[in-house]
């Protein structure tokens, strides 16, 4: 698929046609880059904004980005919005003003039938109500697209007072590009996508709300000028550090939350056929790890054949899912006794100077990066958790990347991470559980989950021994 002429087009096809064959790739692990790559992707777009999410908020970056789609709509922008209803609660007067825009189409994925008591549709409706659309995407003129972990909202982006989420996208262009957009067109297209006014039914908008939305100002004005874009427009004018190589997209087919796609169509085989047998290491990054005994078994196996095999999560402290910490919880010592190494992030985490920060803070942060590297020569980044729920349940998508030098970066940031920001697990002599951290070069011990209350610990014990494992 060519995408028509636009400026954007214009400065990016010069740049993949001297690399025939290969897409040209930008790791955003910063937020505010990450941000401000959004919103100048939506200020240059002349023809189509092809958007799909599994969590749009309604705060500083939410609104922030819908008034750049706006602005685009108003231009003459085909705008497409779509978002799994699971967390569009609250948000059906403003998505539906938005749908009243000639430029703008929005649909809701999955969409439960009762928008208020939305509990009591999933207890009538659960086993289909319980799986969910986690796709990622932002993709603008068919020319351009942002794949990764991260959704929309002020925690994703590094803003806002609460916890912070550590993660992870991929700026992208070349013919990768084309795949993230024939999947966006077969979600867009399929069953369990519905147009909103169809959900809605007799859901009148108010004609107020658009006038609102763009005469709204973010509540903090610090937090507006971290948003605002300033340091990837290199993006845009062809002036990047573009790392060129084989990517393609891998993704579930959407008929997977209807029970009724064929394996070759999940993404965990694809997933487990690619990742085959590391020869040397295997760097596994996942905040919400559940391996399940398959997977104990698989990473164990990797590990006593002397491949190094490494794993960060979240720890008790820093997880927002206690529930699925349960899950892994049970399966450290088995792990831990084959070889593995396992690293859990810790909740307060020093944030490293940047352009926006100028001294070093302690901030509260969680992992919400989906990533693994093989062998030092691939990686994988999307919205992928190695947990059932990714597997069986929801929908996912990301990028396989045959790029030595950006599978390195994700190692050696891992690495350059673990010291400082995360707790090291072992086994002592009597195989007991330990947490080891370091602060400042000194090393600390802790016997219990660090950070962890008697009570959170013991409600993570008892979620361990209830059979839930395949809802995680």
């Amino acid at each position: 698929m060519t995408a028509p002429t636009s400026r954007l087009a214009d400065t990016i096809r010069p740049l993949t046609a001297a690399h025939p064959g290969v897409s040209g790739l930008v790791a955003l692990d910063e937020g505010g880059d990450a941000f401000a790559a959004r919103i100048q992707l939506a200020d240059a777009a002349e023809h189509t904004i092809d958007a799909q999410y599994y969590i749009w908020h309604h705060d500083n970056a939410g609104t922030l980005l819908l008034q750049a789609l706006l602005r685009a709509a108003d231009r003459g922008v085909k705008v497409r919005l779509l978002l799994d209803d699971n967390n569009t609660d609250g948000l059906d007067d403003l998505l539906a003003a938005l749908n009243t825009h000639r430029c703008i189409e929005v649909r809701v994925f999955n969409p439960f039938p009762l928008r208020r008591l939305r509990w009591l549709g999933l207890l009538a409706d659960f086993a289909r109500l319980n799986r969910r659309m986690h796709n990622k995407s932002f993709t603008v003129d068919g020319i351009a697209t942002i794949v990764g972990g991260r959704n929309i909202g002020d925690e994703y982006f590094g803003t806002g007072d609460g916890v912070q989420f550590v993660d992870l996208d991929v700026f992208a262009i070349g013919p990768v590009v084309d795949e993230v957009g024939a999947d966006f067109e077969r979600y867009w297209q399929c069953e369990s996508a519905r147009p909103l006014a169809r959900v809605l039914g007799t859901h009148r908008a108010d004609a107020t709300t658009i006038a609102h939305l763009q005469s709204t100002r973010p509540p903090s004005p610090e937090s507006e000028d971290t948003l605002r874009p300033r340091c990837v427009a290199d993006l845009l004018c062809g002036c990047a550090d573009f790392e060129w190589a084989h990517t393609r997209l891998i993704s579930d087919d959407p008929a997977k939350v209807l029970g009724r796609a064929r394996r070759r169509g999940l993404i965990w085989p694809k997933l487990r056929e690619i990742l085959g047998s590391p020869k040397r290491s295997l760097q596994v990054v996942s905040p919400y790890f559940v391996p399940t005994t398959n997977g104990v078994a698989f990473l164990s196996t990797l590990a006593r054949q002397g491949v190094a095999v490494s794993v960060l999560t979240n720890s008790l402290e820093a997880t927002d899912v206690a529930a699925v910490h349960a899950g892994y919880a049970k399966r450290r010592a088995p792990l831990l006794r084959a070889g593995v190494k396992l690293f859990e992030l810790r909740r307060l985490i020093a944030l490293p100077r940047t352009r926006r920060r100028k001294r070093l803070v302690r901030s509260s942060a969680s992992l919400h990066a989906k990533t693994f590297a093989i062998d030092g020569e691939r990686v994988f980044i999307g919205s992928f958790n190695f947990d059932p729920r990714s597997a069986r349940l929801n929908t996912e998508m990301g990028f396989m990347i045959d790029s030595p030098a950006l599978a390195q970066r994700v190692a050696r940031d891992v690495e350059d991470a673990l010291p400082e920001h995360s707790y090291s697990v072992r086994l002592d002599t009597h195989g007991r559980l330990r947490w080891h951290a370091r602060d400042g070069g000194r090393e600390h011990l802790h016997r219990n989950e660090p950070g962890a209350t008697f009570w959170r610990r013991a409600l993570v014990r008892l979620l361990s021994w209830l059979p839930i494992e395949h809802l995680l």
